[in-house]
């Protein structure tokens, strides 16, 4: 970063001191340029995530072992600007808010051409029947037993239509495809052509004519009726049975610590498939914590920080800076291959030690967990000798025994680098609803002991809001042997690998029962 650079930067934020405090500035970044070239020119300000951690600064002082996630929970102020905002982040922004605008524009004409269609469908036979009343009702023959039965044929099987799709189609929508659903599509367009086709004959043939035969209209908008009802019993096959039967095994692998599951899926489309698949994610998969892949990354540092790489030419070598920059990162490697065999040891220990120290502080916990929860019991006892309005409801029973068991549980949260997923708000939460509803210590510990599915934890640390589906083949194409897509968040992917269910080919044998008859013969003679 060169002087003229570093000064525009500070432009707008020093205006009024430009003149005494300008050379002062340039000699401090020219500087601060020296010890680190590799600085980007656009400053950036790391912030502190909105929910708060369990672990704050004033709780871990007493604490040996440095924070791994200390550059998550810190906040970096550059010289330049307290709100500074690079081209990258202002861009991402955009294209943030035009896909937010683009899928809501979506989802309402998705959802206002639904209405309409279906208007058109349900005013449809009720048109048929009024008209002929409206436009001649002097020549209309008049309506006998027949007829007046048929109206209300009509309008239980219009309620009985009314309730089926408002049950098959008018559901809160799960997720927003990228493709249209091509089934739903091609109904919609069945029954738009068939209404159309329905009402073209109406005009012919009965508008233009003015049939005088009522009962016979009426009898054309019960087979309306019937043709509906029966293309909703196609919609419930083509959206909701064809996919029952499992004919896919898909493997799912998170793509950043391998986490794997496998699924039986039916006959659906990539797209549709991705979303039965995220659907399960949320359910199944325990939640993604960054923190434990940072140690293998801070072991590789540490290994690679005790290699130093001369330039025995001196800085006045005319080399190019690409074969510099080469030869050092091979001579790294070359460093690396040969502490390679030492490595392995230091890996065992490492393992061996944070296990050791995992298990003194879960001992730590649930033996403080098992003090708070007596505490309780005993404060129990004691307000039921109490007047009615003395008595302590869950919340404030949660608040005053949380602090004796806070230091362990903080403690043992960041050994198994689980702050950040955990916050004080919902720990005393979860406190609280254990002693509503007289839960043990083991129940209360469950969620911080082990580690649960996605769906546990707060909505700040697992929902992503966009997943991006990528596939070689078009979304809309239905799944086959050997396929794979992937769908991708911010933090990590999810790689899904399809096999075909194979054929099963089963034979029957027939055992005789009598084959397993034996006669068991006693000799009477013994051996003495």
């Amino acid at each position: 970063m060169d002087t003229e650079s570093t000064y525009s930067g500070y432009s707008y934020y020093s205006g009024r001191s430009r003149g005494s405090h300008r050379h002062g500035e340039r000699s401090r970044d020219r500087h601060k340029s020296r010890g680190k070239d590799s600085r980007s020119e656009k400053s950036v300000t790391i912030t502190t995530p909105p929910a708060e951690p369990l672990l704050g600064d004033s709780a871990v002082r007493g604490e040996q072992v440095q924070d791994d996630n200390w550059g998550e929970t810190t906040t970096a102020i550059t010289g330049t600007s307290e709100h500074s905002l690079s081209q990258e982040d202002i861009v991402r922004i955009t294209k943030d808010l035009e896909d937010s605008v683009g899928l809501d524009c979506r989802r309402y004409f998705t959802l206002t051409l639904a209405v309409v269609l279906g208007l058109l469908v349900f005013l449809t036979p009720l048109a048929f029947l009024a008209l002929p009343h409206l436009l001649w009702p002097e020549k209309l023959q008049s309506c006998g037993t027949a007829c007046e039965g048929l109206f209300i044929s009509v309008a239980f099987k219009l309620l009985i239509l009314l309730l089926a799709v408002w049950a098959l189609f008018f559901r809160p929508p799960r997720a927003g495809l990228p493709r249209v659903f091509v089934f739903r599509a091609l109904l919609a367009v069945l029954v738009l052509l068939f209404v159309v086709s329905y009402w073209l004959f109406y005009g012919v043939r009965i508008l233009d004519s003015q049939d005088e035969n009522y009962q016979g209209i009426v009898q054309y908008a019960v087979s309306l009726v019937d043709a509906l009802l029966f293309i909703h019993y196609l919609a419930i096959v083509l959206l909701e049975l064809r996919q029952l039967q499992p004919c896919f095994s898909v493997c799912v692998a998170r793509s950043t610590d391998g986490e794997m599951r496998h699924y039986n899926l039916g006959r659906l489309s990539i797209q549709r498939a991705a979303l039965a698949i995220l659907e399960r994610y949320y359910c199944d998969f325990p939640v993604h914590n960054p923190a434990l892949l940072s140690a293998s990354k801070s072991r590789a540092a540490k290994h690679l920080a005790g290699l130093k790489v001369y330039n025995v030419d001196g800085p006045g070598n005319n080399a190019p800076a690409a074969g510099l920059a080469h030869s050092q990162s091979r001579a790294m490697i070359a460093a690396a291959a040969r502490r390679r065999d030492t490595s392995h040891n230091e890996l065992y220990y490492e393992e061996a030690e944070h296990e050791r120290r995992v298990r003194k502080r879960k001992a730590r916990l649930v033996v403080a967990v098992e003090e708070a929860f007596t505490h309780i019991k005993r404060m129990q006892e004691e307000e039921q000798k109490k007047a009615p309005g003395d008595v302590m409801d869950p919340r404030e029973a949660a608040q005053a025994i949380f602090p004796s068991m806070a230091r362990a549980l903080q403690k043992y949260l960041r050994t198994t680098k689980q702050q950040h997923c955990h916050s004080m708000e919902s720990i005393q939460q979860h406190l609280a609803f254990c002693i509503t509803n007289n839960m043990t210590p083991k129940a209360f510990l469950e969620c911080y002991l082990t580690s649960g599915p996605t769906l546990q934890y707060s909505r700040d640390h697992w929902l992503a809001r966009q997943w991006t589906l990528v596939s070689e083949v078009s979304v809309t194409s239905g799944l086959k042997d050997g396929s794979t897509f992937l769908l991708r968040c911010a933090d990590f992917s999810l790689v899904v690998t399809t096999k075909r269910i194979p054929y099963i080919q089963m034979s029957e044998e027939y055992i005789d029962p009598k084959s397993h008859k034996f006669v068991l013969r006693l000799q009477s003679e013994t051996s003495v």
